[in-house]
């Protein structure tokens, strides 16, 4: 999940295991980690119906949008990320799925959507990816493409210290910047409403929290 970003001749981002070469990893790792159980925890939180309009920013290999596919099969899902390799292999998946996701490079902070197309946008374990200048302009985006009212749904890592010490991924700067206070500030400094902690767990690689938001009426 994290290492040194990759840069491009655009911008700069961190791919999905922080090397490019180690991506071939990432899925076993997701499988081992148990993120599928995370991940279903955040869909059971989403209340995600039939004919709703579902984007996923930082969507990596596919995984939550497959997972929401089998659970919800008539959604229109779109998931969005910077990095062409994990889109890639998310677009096999989703083929061999026979799941009509659509997958489209972006970054989070510039989605190339229209204002108000979407009654849910969901985010695992992506926003401690971002840095913290970058944070609250990724959220205003979100509550753009949102419609009034639709609401945000994320699952992150905590970065809070443990008494347990540090581990590896706690000795990350960015897992260390994944404080529940921080992001909660976020959601609410990039305008979106009804800000709230919704849960918590612990997996092997860590704790991690559940947050919701909604995006504002508009008029």
């Amino acid at each position: 999940m994290m290492g040194h970003s990759h840069t491009d001749h655009e911008r700069s981002y961190l791919p999905a295991m922080g090397k490019d070469w180690l991506l071939p990893l990432y899925d076993p790792f997701i499988r081992l980690a148990g993120v599928g159980r995370v991940h279903g925890q955040l869909l059971d939180r989403a209340d995600l119906r039939p004919g709703q309009r579902i984007l996923e920013i930082g969507c990596g290999t596919g995984n939550l949008l497959r997972a929401l596919g089998r659970r919800v099969p008539d959604v229109e899902a779109v998931g969005i990320d910077p990095d062409p390799a994990a889109l890639r292999r998310a677009r096999r998946k989703a083929t061999r799925s026979r799941l009509p996701i659509r997958y489209e490079r972006a970054f989070a902070d510039e989605l190339p959507l229209p204002d108000g197309g979407f009654d849910r946008v969901l985010s695992a374990f992506m926003l401690h990816h971002l840095a913290e200048e970058d944070r609250i302009p990724a959220l205003r985006e979100v509550g753009r493409v949102l419609r009034p009212g639709g609401e945000l749904h994320v699952v992150d890592i905590d970065g809070t210290p443990s008494g347990h010490g540090p581990g590896r991924l706690h000795r990350n700067p960015r897992v260390m910047g994944s404080l529940p206070e921080r992001v909660l500030a976020a959601l609410a400094d990039a305008g979106l409403t009804g800000v709230a902690e919704n849960g918590r767990g612990r997996a092997w690689f860590g704790r991690y929290v559940f947050y919701r938001a909604e995006a504002r009426q508009r008029g």
